[in-house]
């Protein structure tokens, strides 16, 4: 939503009896690096002995209100872009089963520790009415959580929706996890028919992923140039549109 972080303190649950202890301070290490990357410091934190690992960050920051992004800002003619790819729940789930190659492990492993921090860059941008991230809900939850706030439909191009390098092998190997069908039975009255293949990509519950941005067409060079300059990807993926059918609302051609 465009916000600047200033200081993160750990919250850490560890399973004392089932792993040791220096697993738990390499994943402290971890989100410390990661805190070092943001330019803010892991500033001590909280921890219990518990079942099954639990571990997160509280994260302290500030932001111009003006510049405040919201789910409520689009606009019809809007274009949507995507700054991550999509297949993190699926392949993440191979990883579980012990299916996937290591060179996709590592693929998928680089995607959650990239940093969402150019949401800070494009606050800026006034042609930038929306920004969202893409998390749990999969991509069509939390557009249409857009398109609800904003009384919007949208139009999703799937030939143009980036995907991780080496997902297909994993869908014909169908290590979905079960958030995934979770989402579409829970949004299915919304969305127009999809193929299953369109239901796998789309609905995919991601851990860390990118960013769902809404920008003005008439400026939208211009963000698309800074995002170039600073080699960030920036992928177009459809458009929103005035709401023509309240029930459906998002159609995926």
């Amino acid at each position: 939503m465009g916000g600047t972080p200033t200081m993160a303190i750990a919250i850490l649950g560890w399973p004392v009896k089932k792993l040791p202890l220096e697993t738990a301070q390499k994943v402290i290490e971890g989100a410390r690096a990661i805190c070092n990357e943001a330019g803010i410091a892991l500033a001590g934190g909280h921890s219990i002995e518990i079942g099954d690992p639990v571990f997160g960050l509280a994260v302290t920051g500030v932001i111009e209100t003006a510049k405040v992004k919201q789910n409520a800002g689009g606009n019809a003619g809007d274009l949507l872009f995507l700054t991550k790819p999509l297949g993190i729940g699926i392949m993440a789930t191979a990883e579980k089963q012990g299916k996937i190659e290591e060179k996709h492990r590592q693929e998928i492993i680089k995607w959650m520790s990239t940093l969402n921090k150019v949401g800070q860059d494009l606050s800026n941008f006034e042609a930038v009415s929306t920004i969202t991230d893409v998390t749990g809900f999969g991509l069509l939850g939390h557009l249409i959580e857009i398109c609800e706030a904003s009384e919007l439909n949208a139009v999703i191009e799937f030939d143009k929706v980036p995907t991780i390098d080496g997902l297909q092998k994993y869908i014909d190997m169908e290590t979905f996890p079960g958030g995934l069908f979770k989402n579409y039975k829970s949004y299915k009255p919304q969305v127009h028919e999809l193929s299953n293949q369109q239901k796998y990509v789309l609905c995919d519950a991601q851990t860390s992923g990118g960013l769902l941005v809404a920008v003005n067409p008439d400026q939208a060079s211009e963000v698309v140039d800074y995002m170039s300059s600073i080699n960030h990807p920036f992928y177009p993926i459809g458009y929103l549109t005035e709401q023509n059918d309240t029930e459906k609302i998002v159609k995926v051609i």
